[in-house]
């Protein structure tokens, strides 16, 4: 379990990953978004996230830490690329685990390779079973 001062950090590009922000919401877990542009930063707005950290992906020295605790972390994969990078860069933020859930069976050995604990395959997208990780 996460201390009560971590943030669980979840990129959400995918309707799986917005119903899960949902279900954090209503357990009262202390969420924090991961958004690589200004239109999914919007979109965790939208949804309800107030701490929303930016990241360029693309250069490696802008991979600073955020300015809070995190702990679990959750990525909805929609692109294998930018999933990949964001495994990269978050490993170094925590020691607790980084699950990738992904519709594709195909790069788990990568995203293992990467630094994630945990790669979820669901083509239903239904993960809700994650959410008890969160008991705050």
């Amino acid at each position: 379990m996460d201390s009560q001062e971590d943030y669980v950090l979840i990129s959400a590009p995918t309707k799986a990953g917005e119903q899960f922000v949902r279900m954090l919401q209503i357990k009262g877990c202390r969420i924090a978004g991961l958004a690589n542009n200004p239109a999914e930063h919007a979109r965790l707005r939208e949804l309800g996230v107030e701490v929303i950290f930016e990241v360029d992906t693309r250069h490696l020295n802008t991979w600073l830490r955020p300015p809070f605790a995190v702990g679990r972390i959750y990525l909805f994969e929609s692109s294998v690329a930018l999933c990949c990078r964001y495994v990269q860069m978050c490993r170094t933020w925590t020691t607790k685990p980084i699950f990738v859930i992904t519709t594709s069976m195909n790069p788990r050995l990568v995203y293992k390779g990467l630094g994630a604990d945990h790669v979820i395959y669901t083509h239903s997208g239904n993960v809700g079973h994650l959410a008890a990780e969160c008991e705050y």
